[in-house]
């Protein structure tokens, strides 16, 4: 029997809402319709603001930027509806991850903040809407990230290959799956955050679009070294992170060792990091025979070429599996939202650390 759901997700990057919907039907998933709709200029500067500044906004901008931004989100899902020619009656719910701009899962008090009010989400579409994912694994003592393995062991999962799905989102996060038995995940470490950011800053774009600026420059080995001795780099997992560790300003603390570095030559070296680093943790977990990538990172042909490269498993898009690598994470949320309807655990303890399985999420 078919099951629709809708997955809305905006990633690390924060350039805009990935709306997926997606149909369940006798436990395949596929992607009926799927769009992007980007925030307008004014409010990605103020998600920017949000995201940058470690002091603490007002709670009239906080609170009318996650009222803005449920808005946008209710917007993606009538643009969806009106490209897949669906009502809202048909879909079941929607899942939303809303837009992190705060993630901190340890220290006294751990938490993790997504914006996007899913009350203005689900009155202004009238579909039930299922969010606030990462707080309750939180509450338990885990991590609250990566969600998507327990997604991913779920769909892809095969009993005679040991499989890894890479996300090259903001952050870059991987899970292993080792047959049937065995699941691992985590995040890897900056992906497209720290590309981006260094291209606004000297080419300005908001990307360095096929990685053809990296590919013109040279790996500086030394300075390769230097941000390798990152202390996260050498955590065991459980771990996760995001911009507020790997951002602008960590950045210029590692070059200030390093002030004469060409900027392309910088740009070259942190592709070579996200390359590395998912390398090492790749082959922390012993052989293993196929990879597949999702994320906006897919597109950086420079970063795929390089780990295709590197690597000596089989490395592909998870276009190879049946699933759009550009909308994975919002199929992921739409899973999510269905197993929470469905009183199913969404976390996995064995990745996030949590002290337990437990049904993720609030509905609305």
């Amino acid at each position: 029997m078919s099951e629709i759901f809708i997955g809305l997700i905006s990633g690390t990057s924060a350039d805009g809402i990935d709306a997926a919907l997606v149909d369940f039907e006798n436990g395949k998933v596929s992607i009926s319709s799927a769009i992007t709709q980007p925030y307008p200029d004014e409010l990605h500067q103020r998600i920017e603001q949000l995201i940058r500044d470690q002091s603490s906004p007002t709670i009239d901008f906080l609170g009318e930027t996650d009222t803005w931004v449920g808005e946008i989100f209710a917007e993606a899902v009538f643009s969806l509806l009106e490209e897949s020619s669906k009502s809202p009656e048909a879909i079941i719910a929607i899942g939303s991850h809303g837009q992190t701009i705060r993630h901190k899962p340890h220290g006294g008090r751990p938490f993790s903040m997504q914006i996007g009010d899913p009350h203005v989400i689900a009155t202004h579409t009238r579909i039930k809407t299922v969010a606030d994912f990462r707080r309750k694994d939180i509450a338990l003592g885990g991590e609250g990230a990566p969600l998507t393995p327990a997604f991913h062991l779920a769909q892809f999962a095969t009993p005679k290959l040991n499989r890894a799905i890479l996300n090259l989102g903001g952050i870059a996060n991987l899970t292993l799956l080792l047959g049937k038995a065995e699941v691992f995940g985590f995040d890897v470490g900056p992906a497209n955050t720290l590309l981006d950011l260094w291209s606004v800053k000297n080419i300005g774009q908001r990307f360095d679009k096929d990685g053809l600026w990296a590919e013109s420059g040279t790996v500086d080995i030394n300075f390769l070294k230097h941000l390798l001795d990152d202390a996260y780099f050498k955590m065991p997992p459980p771990k996760s992170t995001g911009r507020e560790r790997f951002n602008m300003d960590w950045l210029t603390e590692k070059l200030n060792a390093f002030p004469d570095l060409d900027p392309v030559d910088v740009q070259a070296t942190l592709s070579q990091l996200v390359v590395d680093t998912v390398a090492t943790s790749l082959n922390t977990f012993g052989e293993i025979d196929e990879l597949f990538i999702c994320g906006g990172g897919v597109h950086n042909q420079h970063v795929m070429k390089a780990l295709a490269n590197r690597l000596s498993c089989k490395v592909e898009t998870t276009q190879a599996i049946e699933l759009d690598p550009d909308y994975v994470e919002a199929v992921a949320f739409a899973w999510l939202a269905r197993e929470t309807l469905a009183g199913r655990p969404g976390n996995l303890p064995e990745v996030t650390g949590a002290t337990r399985l437990a049904v993720l999420g609030a509905i609305f």
